[in-house]
């Protein structure tokens, strides 16, 4: 009976800290270049995009890393050849690998502007889509609200109802369904995404995954941000950070079998598989056609940039 005591009193201890991570990757400044790789790829959403490496990125200032700031952008200088490739960016992803954590992006400015398609999320590029995607910050052509997606194989699938502040835009996540629009939330506020989130001055998101679900938050520049977060400090609790902007559980969704080791990427590319959808690209009120206006309006791309302060990741 004395053992069963100590035993049910470590369960309780293991559910209380279940909670508590510890900082364990810290990526701020130039820390970003040589802990993540530029991955000078063919777009797989097909965008009209040019991903070119780390080096070209630095001699063209298309990334600039120092202090604490990142700031990653697309070339705003140069009129596109309709028959060349398309216009220079960056697509940069995390050298590590992360299953049970929180990541959390402290984003000043994000990517703006008609045919824009940003992102900061995770996945396993070795074997998409059955190693998982999270989308963390998504959306296009400075359409607010952002939008928190998963991406998955067969077989998950999330409830109509259940515990987040956003609203739920799809409930199968299997990317084989619904022209992969996977399982997405779409958060409350219009702050949370592009051109009306830069005019805050940024602000946090943090992602949780465990084996038993995935959660994701949002805490403007100017509210009330829980403390251990922005302070980047040695650990955080996120039981102590409120109902989540978006809520994916196992509940229909084994997701410790759906999501293997993935890693950080962030990006910007553009018109593609779903900013480049005439009706999504006319809605936004942009003009034309998607891939002539990113070709011929180098200008409009001013502000098609990251400032990062940091992301840190907490296991």
């Amino acid at each position: 009976m004395h053992t069963k005591g100590l035993f049910f009193a470590a369960s309780c201890i293991s559910q209380v800290l279940a909670a508590t991570y510890h900082l364990s990757d810290n990526h701020v400044g130039s820390d970003f270049l040589s802990t993540f790789t530029h991955q000078a790829i063919a777009d797989p959403t097909h965008g009209r995009v040019n991903y070119v490496d780390q080096a070209t990125a630095l001699a063209k200032n298309l990334t600039y890393a120092s202090g604490n700031t990142l700031i990653l952008r697309a070339d705003d200088t140069t009129v596109l050849s309709a028959s060349g490739p398309g216009r220079n960016s960056v697509r940069i992803q995390s050298i590590k690998t992360y299953t049970t954590h929180v990541a959390i992006i402290d984003v000043r400015h994000m990517p703006q502007g008609c045919s824009t398609w940003p992102a900061f999320w995770e996945t396993d590029g070795g074997d998409w889509p059955n190693g998982g995607e999270v989308d963390i910050i998504e959306g296009v052509n400075d359409m607010s609200p952002n939008a928190m997606t998963l991406h998955t194989g067969a077989n998950c699938a999330m409830p109509a109802s259940r515990t987040e502040t956003g609203t739920p835009t799809g409930l199968n996540c299997d990317v084989n369904t619904d022209g992969n629009t996977g399982c997405g939330v779409q958060a409350p506020t219009t702050n949370s995404y592009g051109p009306s989130l830069n005019a805050i001055g940024g602000g946090w998101y943090a992602m949780e995954r465990t084996n038993s679900f995935i959660k994701v938050w949002f805490f403007p520049r100017n509210g009330n941000t829980p403390s251990d977060l922005s302070a980047g400090g040695s650990s955080v609790d996120t039981d102590n950070w409120g109902t989540p902007t978006a809520f994916f559980p196992n509940t229909s969704c084994d997701i410790g079998s759906h999501f293997d080791a993935n890693n950080i990427i962030i990006n910007l590319t553009f018109c593609g598989d779903w900013a480049g959808i005439s009706s999504i690209f006319t809605q936004a009120g942009c003009p034309g056609n998607c891939v002539d206006f990113v070709n011929n309006n180098p200008s409009a791309f001013s502000n098609a940039f990251w400032d990062i302060a940091a992301v840190r990741v907490y296991q």
